[in-house]
C-alpha cells in the first residue's frame, strides 16, 4: 500500500482509486472548488491527480473517513533540490487543526525521510486560513507571486510564496 504517515490527529496514506468518489465530493464543495477548480468531471480530475507521475497524493484520513488530500512534488535538480505540497480539506472539518496536522506530518516526512532541506507552498494570497495553517508549521512568507493563477472568474490572482527550511519545522 505504500508509506502510511501518522500525525497527531490524522493519518496520511497513499490515495487509491477507491478514494476518488470521496475526494471528488470534497473537491466539488463550493469552498474547495473555488480554490482547486476542475472541469465538469471531478472524478476524472481526481483520477488524473492520482496517476500523475510528478506528484504523490495522500488521502487525509480521520478515523477511517477521507476528509481531504495532500500531495507533494519535487525538484530534484542538485542545484535547486526542494519539495512542495498542496492540500484540500472537507469544509466540514475546517478549523479543527487537521490541515495543520496534515501539513506538519507531510513536512516531517519530506525533511526526515526524503532529506529535502527546503519546502514550498503557494496559497492564494487571500486564503488567510491556509496561510495561518502553514505558518503554524513554520512556513514563512517569501513574497507575492503577482497574477500567478487564473481564478474561476477568469481574472488573474496573486499567490503567496511560502517556504520552510528543515531546521525551522515547528512541532505542535
Amino acid at each position: 500500500m505504500g508509506t502510511i504517515l501518522h500525525g497527531a490527529l490524522v493519518t496520511l496514506r497513499p490515495a487509491t482509486t477507491d478514494d476518488i468518489p470521496a475526494l471528488a465530493a470534497i473537491r466539488g464543495t463550493p469552498e474547495v472548488f473555488s480554490r482547486w477548480r476542475g472541469g465538469d468531471d471531478l472524478p476524472a480530475e481526481v483520477a488524473n491527480d492520482l496517476e500523475s507521475p510528478d506528484t504523490e497524493t495522500f488521502a487525509i484520513d480521520l478515523g477511517g473517513q477521507v476528509v481531504g488530500a495532500i500531495q507533494w512534488y519535487a525538484n530534484n535538480d542538485d542545484e535547486y533540490r526542494h519539495a512542495g505540497m498542496d492540500l484540500y480539506l472537507d469544509p466540514t472539518v475546517h478549523g479543527l487543526g487537521l490541515g495543520t496536522d496534515a501539513v506538519r506530518t507531510m513536512a516531517r516526512y519530506l525533511v526526515h525521510e526524503h532529506h529535502y532541506h527546503r519546502l514550498v507552498i503557494d496559497p492564494a494570497a487571500d486564503n488567510l486560513a491556509a496561510i495561518r495553517c502553514y505558518a503554524k508549521v513554520g512556513f514563512r512568507e517569501v513574497g507575492t507571486m503577482r497574477q500567478y493563477e487564473r481564478g474561476s472568474d477568469g481574472t488573474w490572482h496573486d499567490n503567496l510564496l511560502m517556504d520552510l527550511l528543515a531546521g525551522e519545522l515547528l512541532d505542535g
